[in-house]
């Protein structure tokens, strides 16, 4: 068996691994295992041939983790209008009492809002931007 055969299927074996997983990261191991296919194919030896495939496949993975490492993460399930369908909504916001909360009514049922850390409390329409635990963080609007 010729040795680019052995690659083809080695890397073949590493996407249906990362299709059962559901990783890149083994998506980008396979890149690696690709580049050492295609180097068998250009005739190298077989020490070339693992280099190739290691420093393609390491760069690949070390360049997956640096994107996701600089992507801004998704925001919490708490502020994710597709899991709560109140982030997002408008209420009035009568008074505030001394400990940073307010009783609304909301929904039909009373409700305490809080503001965010820094935030001076005021009177008037807010939105709902996240809910933490049974309390509505809310924004001025």
């Amino acid at each position: 068996m010729a040795e680019s055969t052995i690659w083809w299927l080695l890397a073949g074996g590493v996407v249906i691994a990362e299709l059962l997983t559901g990783t890149f990261y083994l998506l980008m191991l396979a890149v690696g295992l690709v580049a050492g296919a295609l180097a068998a194919h250009l005739g190298l030896g077989a020490p070339l041939q693992i280099v190739a495939a290691a420093v393609v496949g390491i760069g690949a993975v070390l360049a997956l983790h640096q994107g996701k490492r600089r992507r801004p993460g998704d925001p919490s399930a708490r502020a994710d209008r597709s899991v709560n369908l109140d982030v997002g909504e408008t209420l009035m916001i009568e008074s505030w009492n001394a400990d940073g909360t307010s009783v609304v009514k909301y929904r039909g049922a009373t409700w305490t809002a809080i503001h965010r850390p820094g935030v001076t409390p005021s009177t008037g329409m807010h939105r709902v931007s996240e809910l933490v635990g049974n309390r509505l963080l809310v924004d001025p609007v």
